[in-house]
């Protein structure tokens, strides 16, 4: 969709802080060098797109700035715009006079509170169906949640009241949402809260991820698959594909696998929660980062403030898109933390991270975004080492991995990480393509060991506002899409490589790489909840091919040498639109040893074309879709022998697959 931009005042008064809201094209790094920078602890500067409220403001103020922001980024899905909505310690709204938020694109909302019960949200945060109608296009008409990406929620209390709404939509907190969503820390009090929005069809969402947050009942509804960690809920009500809870305390058992769908851990293997922003009784700034912990389950701040540190903001270097990487890494290097504010960072050479401990928070989904094939980030093979809220993204020369996590055979045999403070990536996403042409022969590689990535969505885009030409459609159908430009332009061979050992990854999802989505080297590898959805665009068979001769690239590679591995709840689905004859022989390849054990895999059709025959190294059924479901081509089966059901595996160890292998 086009890049709108909304002429409006340049600056909002927020109580007694005039606050700007920049809505030009976010400016690039400069060369300049920034003079010293000087942090009021009660006050710090983050920029003109972060607002912060406070609990004396008038409720229809906010209401009116919450409002003006959702309506520049409510479609803005391609757009450089980036904000963040922060709420200093206490309550908003009233039961006559609810505060009701609704989230766009790019937004982050959260509290500034040592707990989530100190801000207290009287009404409801919301994300709902965006509606297209597009006739020339059978993949954007109707209403659905698909396209809802890029936003968070995080550190409050939601007491639910919808007054004032239409009938359907006052009946819950409706969060829609999709893949690059997190919801963290917060408390649903007094409604449900719905993944789908159920007042508009069809209602298709594909999310998501839930942790350390607590609600009664969760309506998971039309949601394909969903990641919950380390909360506590009531009631889920329903599966659809692929729901995955690990350390959730009332999650459902999944004992009936796959009827119902679910997969269940009593425990999170390795978990730590994001770091977060929060003011203290002195009205002073601070970043609180939680410690790491093994074998947990619950929510981490029942007893009270979440365990860990408390890192000054004034030993924070607070940057902005107009910061050179130079002054970046020199202040990186003097022992500053770094707060990227939210906007697009334009990166030539690469931000360096190679001090232990340090922390890299983005705010409002700030993005990096590679100039001249660079690599963006670079973290250093160093313990505790967290890098949380940010978005990188492929630019038009291909860079060789958009975040490296230590170098390859770098560490020289020496034990620079610490098992008990791993490296962790959290709510770190990637993008190839979408906004612009995007090549990146690797997103994400990690190289160090004990490294935890806590929710990543790594992504080849399969839409975007690129230009790319569109082939046909002459009769009403969508044409290839560009598909055909994409395939030669938007170069992703993979979205994952991971070389070192002991790498846990909660909430990993990968899409639309052109070779294997997800490539696993190192041993003791474990996965909580994996989703993939195979390349939409390959043109022919012979372009989706391994050079063995193998019909396509498995989503899903473990190494053949690798001798221990885990994977718990898989989901990989093809859509071959662009050609209905694509196969896909394989979306899991492990190798057959004892120790690489697979719990809960499946694969499925997304109600079109394209077929994969197995689901894990032959074992499985053949999972395909009559092509006319879709985009008007020639049906890849005859309608009454097509399989659009999921296709499960249970278990699958050492070459013999559905053993009842779950711990």
């Amino acid at each position: 969709m086009p890049n709108i931009r909304f002429n409006v005042p340049t600056s909002l008064t927020i109580g007694t802080l005039a606050l700007g809201i920049a809505l030009a094209t976010v400016p690039a790094f400069t060369a300049n060098a920034a003079p010293t920078q000087i942090t009021d602890p009660t006050n710090p500067d983050f920029g003109p797109n972060v607002m912060i409220f406070g609990p004396g403001m008038d409720t229809s103020s906010i209401q009116a700035t919450v409002d003006t922001i959702h309506a520049m980024q409510v479609s803005n899905e391609m757009g450089e715009e980036r904000y963040s909505l922060l709420f200093l310690p206490g309550e908003y709204g009233t039961d006559e006079e609810p505060l009701q938020v609704q989230v766009g694109y790019y937004t982050e909302v959260a509290g500034l509170s040592a707990s989530p019960n100190d801000v207290q949200i009287n009404g409801a945060i919301e994300v709902y169906n965006q509606c297209f109608d597009d006739p020339t296009n059978p993949e954007f008409v109707g209403c659905f949640a698909l396209n809802n990406f890029w936003r968070s929620l995080s550190n409050l209390t939601i007491n639910v009241n919808t007054l004032g709404q239409g009938g359907c939509e006052a009946s819950a907190n409706m969060w829609a949402v999709s893949q690059a969503v997190s919801m963290r820390r917060v408390d649903v009090k007094g409604g449900n809260l719905t993944l789908m929005d159920y007042c508009s069809g069809p209602s298709f969402a594909s999310g998501g991820y839930i942790a350390d947050s607590r609600a009664g009942v969760i309506i998971n509804g039309s949601q394909q698959q969903w990641y919950t960690r380390n909360s506590e809920i009531g009631e889920w009500t329903n599966p659809v594909w692929n729901q995955v809870f690990s350390g959730v305390i009332g999650a459902p058992q999944d004992i009936g696998y796959p009827d119902p769908p679910y997969t269940t851990l009593a425990e999170t293997p390795v978990s730590r929660e994001k770091p977060y922003l929060y003011v203290d009784d002195e009205g002073k700034y601070l970043v609180r980062v939680p410690n790491a912990y093994r074998n947990t389950s619950g929510i981490s701040w029942a007893d009270g403030m979440t365990p860990g540190r408390s890192i000054k903001i004034t030993d924070f270097f607070i940057a902005d898109p107009n910061d050179s990487v130079q002054e970046i890494n020199n202040q990186l290097a003097r022992g500053k933390h770094l707060i990227l504010t939210p906007g697009v960072y334009d990166v030539a050479e690469s931000i360096e991270v190679k001090r232990a401990d340090t922390v890299v928070l983005g705010m409002g989904q700030a993005t990096l975004t590679a100039v001249d094939g660079a690599i963006p980030l670079k973290i250093g093979d160093k313990p505790g080492i967290i890098v949380a809220g940010v978005t990188i993204d492929a630019g038009t020369i291909e860079s060789p991995v958009l975040l490296q996590v230590g170098k390859k055979n770098g560490n020289n045999g020496r034990n620079n990480n610490d098992p008990s403070n791993p490296t962790t990536l959290s709510d770190v996403y990637f993008r190839v393509g979408g906004p612009h042409i995007g090549k990146a022969d690797i997103a994400l590689q990690v190289n160090s060991d004990n490294v935890l990535i806590d929710h990543t969505w790594v992504w080849r885009a399969d839409h975007g506002v690129e230009g790319f030409e569109i082939v046909g459609g002459e009769n009403g159908d969508g044409g290839d899409f560009g598909d055909n430009e994409r395939w030669i332009t938007n170069i992703g061979r993979n979205g994952v490589v991971i070389n070192g050992d002991d790498i846990t990854a909660t909430g990993l999802f990968v899409e639309h790489f052109q070779e294997y989505n997800t490539i696993w080297n190192g041993e003791n590898g474990r996965v909580v909840l994996y989703q993939n959805e195979l390349p939409y665009d390959p043109p022919t068979q012979a372009d989706w091919m391994t050079p063995h001769g193998t019909l396509g690239w498995a989503a899903y590679k473990v190494a053949d040498d690798v001798q221990k591995h885990e994977l718990w709840g898989g989901g990989s689905y093809v859509f071959n639109r662009n050609n209905p004859d694509i196969v896909t022989e394989n979306a899991y390849e492990v190798p057959d040893t004892p120790e690489v054990k697979i719990f809960h895999v499946m694969t499925k059709n997304l109600s079109g074309p394209g077929t994969i025959t197995h689901v894990i190294n032959g074992f499985g059924e053949t999972v395909n879709g009559d092509a006319t479901d879709g985009i008007p081509a020639p049906s890849v089966c005859e309608p009454d022998a097509c399989n659009e059901v999921p296709s499960y595996v249970i278990g699958y160890s050492n070459g013999m697959p559905d053993l009842p292998v779950f711990p």
